[in-house]
C-alpha cells in the first residue's frame, strides 16, 4: 500500500496542473446539522471532478517507452475524461473504454479531448475487460480507475489540501465507488489527523465496496443505473489495494437512496448555487437524511464531481419522479 510520502510526492508532481480547490463553509448545512460544515469544491477541478489528480499523477510517471505505447483505461466517465485530458497534455495516445450506461455528456467530453473511445457492453466490468484485452493485445499501459498506487496517491492530495484549510476537521464524508478517492483521502487524513472519522458514502443500489466490506472480500454486484452513476461498477475480484485500504481506513460506509441523492443535488443548487452530479452530492445527501450518526464537527464533505447531464439536472430540480422509474 502507498504511504503518506507517496501522496506528498504526487502533490509536487501534479501541482502545476490541478487546481487547489476551495473549502467553503456551508451556512445552510451548518445550521441544519448543528455543527460547522465545509464543502471541498472538487467539482470545480479542470475536468469537473477529482479524477484529474490521479490521472495526471499516473501519466506523469510513464517512461518514454510507455508513452509511445499509449495508455488504456475503463471508466464510468470522469476518469476517462481526466485520462484524456492528461494524456493529450503529455502527447500520449489514450483509449477509453466505457459501457452503454455512461451518459452522453461524459462521452462527448472524452471525444472532444481527443481520446479513442470504445463503447462496450452494459456495465463497467465489461468495459474494463475490454480495456484489459487491449492492454495485452496492443501492449498499451493499463491505468486502472482506482486500484493503482499512482491513482490513489493523486486522489490523496485532496486530503492534504483539506487538512491545511481545516486542520481540526472531525468528520470527513467522501464518496465511495471503487475506492480510489476514499483510499487516498483516508490515508492522508488518518496519517495526519488520526482522531478524525472518515465516512464513505455510496448509493444504496449496487454499492460494490459496501457489499465487499460486508463480505470481508471483494465481491461482484449487479450494476444498476443510478443518479450517482460515477460510483457504479465493481471493485474487481482481484482488487489489490483499495479494498484493504477502505477496510482499514473507513469508519463506515453510508448508503443513500436515489430520492436522497436527488435531494442532495437540489440542495447544492438551491442553497449553495452549485451544479453537482449525483456522486458529488452523496455526502450532502447523507447529512440531510440524518444518516451520519454521532455527528461531530467540523465536518468536511468532498464534492467529488459536477459532470451531470444538464437535461437530467433540470429534471431533478423540477422534482420529476419519472427519473426514479428509469433508474429503479
Amino acid at each position: 500500500m502507498i504511504q503518506l510520502p507517496d501522496i506528498n510526492e504526487a502533490r509536487r508532481r501534479i501541482s502545476d496542473v490541478i487546481v487547489n480547490t476551495p473549502l467553503v463553509r456551508s451556512t445552510g448545512l451548518s445550521r441544519e446539522s448543528g455543527v460547522e460544515v465545509f464543502l471541498k469544491m472538487e467539482h470545480r477541478q479542470k475536468t469537473g471532478s477529482f479524477k484529474l489528480r490521479g490521472a495526471t499523477n499516473a501519466i506523469s510517471q510513464l517512461t518514454e517507452a510507455e508513452k509511445i505505447s499509449g495508455v488504456v483505461t475503463a471508466s464510468t466517465g470522469n476518469h476517462g475524461r481526466a485520462v484524456s485530458y492528461a494524456a493529450t497534455a503529455a502527447k500520449v495516445r489514450a483509449t477509453i473504454c466505457v459501457s452503454n450506461l455512461v451518459h452522453e455528456n461524459k462521452i462527448a467530453e472524452i471525444r472532444r479531448l481527443g481520446a479513442d473511445l470504445r463503447i462496450i457492453g452494459n456495465s463497467y466490468d465489461e468495459a474494463e475487460q475490454e480495456a484489459e484485452r487491449l492492454a495485452e493485445h496492443d501492449r498499451m499501459v493499463m491505468i486502472h480507475a482506482s486500484d493503482d498506487p499512482r491513482i490513489i496517491a493523486g486522489q490523496g492530495t485532496i486530503g492534504l489540501e483539506l487538512l491545511e484549510a481545516l486542520p481540526n476537521v472531525a468528520t470527513v464524508l467522501v464518496a465511495v465507488g471503487s475506492g480510489g478517492l476514499s483510499a487516498g483521502v483516508g490515508l492522508a487524513i488518518s496519517s495526519l489527523r488520526p482522531s478524525a472519522r472518515i465516512l464513505g458514502v455510496s448509493m444504496d443500489r449496487g454499492a460494490a465496496m459496501k457489499a465487499s466490506l460486508e463480505a470481508g472480500h471483494p465481491v461482484e454486484v449487479e450494476e444498476l443505473p443510478s443518479l450517482a452513476d460515477a460510483l457504479c461498477g465493481g471493485i474487481g475480484l482481484q482488487n489489490k489495494l483499495t479494498f484493504k485500504a477502505c477496510q482499514s481506513l473507513l469508519d463506515d460506509v453510508i448508503l443513500v437512496s436515489e430520492e436522497e441523492i436527488a435531494a442532495g443535488i437540489r440542495y447544492a443548487y438551491d442553497h449553495e448555487h452549485e451544479v453537482v452530479e449525483g456522486a458529488g452530492a452523496v455526502g450532502i445527501s447523507a447529512l440531510l437524511a440524518g444518516k451520519v450518526t454521532a455527528l461531530k464537527g467540523p465536518v468536511a464533505i468532498i464534492i467529488s464531481g459536477g459532470n451531470i447531464n444538464m437535461a437530467l439536472h433540470r429534471r431533478v430540480m423540477a422534482g420529476d419522479h419519472t427519473i426514479f422509474q428509469q433508474v429503479g
